[in-house]
């Protein structure tokens, strides 16, 4: 009974947020799914929270293999959980000078804004910058010009990886940049074409058929034929 009626409300939401999407008349009833929507969000943000804690206390108590490493996930999450919510170092804002916490957490120079400046940032630059490298060392190792379309993928990778370093751009320097007829054989240039060009139209085909099959899977869900979101299969 609690799968059915979880599927009703599902269908009957989806099917207003489609309706006020052609109807003008139904836009208060999107907003007030749109606000549902977020209530369910927020809560769902305080159990995931309430999961990393207990998943990372179990390890912890356990003393499994990589518990130090919880140990700093928890320690960091509870750091910026208490930091944001107690606004901590916040100033008052100018146009209310008289209330606590009336400023804005996100400030620049305030702790909150400071975490995510000074930690966040260079953890997700750092981590980027590593992943660029695997990427690197995958390719190498799996790519294999073994036919025509691996010569080809093997190139184009080539070519790409070179012409967004110094040393690809040196490669062909010597090639005249202000020629319009044979500037383009400049790695730098080939490389942006490649982008570009035939990446971008790869791109699009793969967007048109996400969007396809999101519109499929969407329908599918609004009539009721698809409940795996509900954490089983009928």
């Amino acid at each position: 009974m609690s799968r059915t009626v979880a599927a009703i409300v599902a269908s009957i939401a989806g099917l207003v947020m489609v309706l006020t999407a052609f109807v003008q008349p139904l836009g208060f009833l999107g907003s007030a799914v749109v606000d549902w929507f977020n209530v369910l969000a927020a809560i769902a943000f305080v159990l995931g929270g309430a999961n990393l804690l207990k998943m990372n206390l179990m390890k912890i108590s356990a003393r499994e293999a990589g518990w130090g490493y919880s140990a700093v996930t928890l320690a960091a999450f509870l750091l910026t959980l208490a930091v944001g919510i107690l606004k901590v170092g916040v100033h008052p804002d100018a146009l209310h000078p008289n209330v606590a916490f009336s400023g804005d957490k996100e400030a620049v120079g305030a702790p909150f804004w400071w975490l995510y400046e000074y930690a966040m940032s260079p953890i997700t630059s750092t981590l980027f910058a590593l992943l660029a490298f695997y990427v690197a060392s995958a390719a190498f190792r799996a790519f294999r010009a073994k036919n025509t379309a691996a010569i080809l993928l093997l190139g184009t990778a080539f070519i790409v990886l070179l012409g967004r370093v110094y040393v690809g751009v040196l490669i062909t320097s010597w090639i005249p940049a202000d020629n319009a007829w044979v500037a383009w054989l400049r790695l730098e240039n080939l490389s942006s074409i490649i982008m570009s060009v035939f990446n971008n139209a790869g791109t699009r085909a793969m967007m048109i058929g996400i969007a396809i099959g999101v519109a499929a899977t969407s329908l599918k869900i609004l009539v009721g034929l698809d409940r795996s979101y509900l954490g089983q299969g009928d």
